[in-house]
């Protein structure tokens, strides 16, 4: 999927390494503006989701990776070129990290459409764009991010949302775990080896 990607719209490419690394859903990506990320500290704070029925709201923090603070601020020079061309056509209200050719949020299924036909352009085996969202709180649960962290970043009202979603995942990390733990009081209890 990565060599598909270098083909496509900066912007696609830049949502998608959001929804990577930051569990944002869908409608608070189309809903992110660039007054909502301090570019500087490297947080974003989301604040509000666009959906096909209400503006929702959501609220929390969340860190950014390094590299891809770094690659936002790229992406921001980038965007702001864009959005100069958009006077008399752009929302003056909003300047959403991802817009369409006339300055405006996408759609809320605008990131699903356009992601499925990728999948569909280069032949590969299809993923709903929402399981990015799954993805990467799997990944934090395989490096051993705690699940309070990954609930606090997806956004759910409490950890036992996370942990009724994740159950399965989070099992497996707690055999590992326990794994790691024989293997220390073996190391520590030479009779037993």
């Amino acid at each position: 999927m990565c060599k598909a990607l270098e083909c496509e719209p900066y912007y696609w490419r830049m949502m998608i390494t959001l929804a990577l690394t930051t569990s944002l859903r869908r409608g608070e990506l189309v809903g992110l503006e660039w007054k909502h990320i301090d570019l500087e500290a490297g947080i974003i704070h989301v604040k509000q989701s666009i959906t096909n029925f209400i503006n929702g709201k959501s609220l929390r923090k969340i860190s950014l990776t390094d590299g891809v603070q770094s690659e936002l601020k790229e992406y921001y020079k980038f965007c702001t070129q864009d959005w100069d061309k958009l006077v008399g056509t752009r929302d003056e209200e909003h300047f959403f990290v991802f817009f369409n050719q006339f300055g405006r949020a996408f759609y809320p299924e605008s990131p699903y459409m356009w992601f499925r036909g990728l999948f569909k352009k280069y032949k590969l085996k299809y993923i709903k764009f929402y399981d990015l969202r799954h993805k990467s709180a799997t990944f934090l649960n395989n490096k051993g991010v705690h699940a309070k962290i990954i609930s606090e970043r997806l956004g759910h009202a409490n950890i036992t949302t996370t942990m009724n979603i994740y159950g399965h995942v989070l099992s497996k990390a707690d055999r590992k775990a326990a794994n790691k733990f024989y293997q220390i009081i073996r190391l520590n209890n030479p009779k037993e080896a």
